[in-house]
């Protein structure tokens, strides 16, 4: 199938087709106002790239040392702990447990994210704001603080889940709804939104694709914006073409979308784990 054997692809088909009974939004819902999705890459500065090359070099040692002791197979959750301390350089380093005293560099994504909230409920629009880290919602909440922009926040903890969605869904209600994408990426209707942000990428493109979904569907009367933060040239870019990739064969096989496997393959690993720009690991002592 991933040679593009279009014979295998219609014998896989053939076999799986009775089994399968998926409504894709697109075949119930075809007049849904149109949605526009956009990536916007962000880049570095050179103090957060230095420690990203830290880190990473870090990471890449730590996977090699393991995989070489116990094998890729019991080597995943190792893996995907390094990968995810990649992932929180890119989305705010204050994420890291940095020694006492450490310079922390600032998030290159947290001041694309403000100019992009700003100028978005300055033109009167009302925004999804989707992150999968806990702690990076506390920094983004503290940013629409600093920026004066009401919002409400769903979270694992959130006790009055409903309260909330009544009172976005309100012409009045607060233009941003900061949510956690495992929290309320599902089971919401928010239509009164027609922006919807997604600041840092999931190995699951079709879990983005649900969370996007609460505003997008049914009820939605507006063109919907759909806007992805992705730190160029990083783990972020890499799981965003990664996720595609993969995705790209499961729906030749099914014709639909459907999820993306678990585990990583040791090409998997190689491809999220290289250098962000060649020439740059100068910049590693700057």
């Amino acid at each position: 199938i991933e040679d593009g054997d279009d014979k295998a692809l219609e014998t896989l088909r053939a076999r799986i087709r009775p089994f399968i009974m998926r409504r894709r939004k697109e075949d119930v819902a075809s007049e849904l106002p149109p949605k526009t999705e956009q990536t916007i890459f962000v880049q570095f500065g050179r103090s957060q790239l230095a420690l990203y090359n830290r880190i990473l070099k870090a990471a890449k040692s730590e996977i090699d040392t393991r995989i070489g002791e116990v094998g890729l197979e019991k080597s995943q959750m190792t893996i995907l702990a390094a990968l995810t301390r990649l992932r929180q350089v890119c989305t705010d380093p204050r994420l890291l447990n940095m020694p006492e005293g450490a310079a922390i560099p600032k998030s290159a994504k947290l001041e694309a994210f403000q100019e992009l909230i700003a100028e978005s409920v300055g033109s009167g629009r009302k925004a999804l704001v989707f992150s999968q880290f806990v702690e990076m919602q506390k920094l983004i909440a503290e940013c629409l603080d600093e920026l004066q922009i009401d919002y409400l926040w769903l979270h694992g903890g959130t006790t009055n889940r409903d309260e909330l969605v009544q009172r976005f869904q309100q012409k009045s209600g607060p233009p941003v709804f900061l949510i956690s994408l495992k929290a309320g990426g599902a089971g919401l209707t928010l239509t009164e939104a027609d922006t919807v942000i997604h600041y840092d990428p999931w190995w699951n493109p079709a879990v983005e694709d649900q969370a996007t979904d609460r505003a997008h569907r049914i009820g939605q009367d507006k063109p919907v914006m759909v806007y992805r933060l992705v730190v160029e040239h990083t783990v972020e870019q890499k799981m965003v073409e990664l996720g595609a990739e993969k995705r790209k064969v499961a729906e030749s096989a099914l014709g639909r979308d459907t999820t993306v496997g678990k585990k990583l393959t040791m090409e998997d690993v190689d491809k999220l784990l290289e250098t962000p720009v060649a020439g740059i690991a100068a910049w590693d002592e700057v």
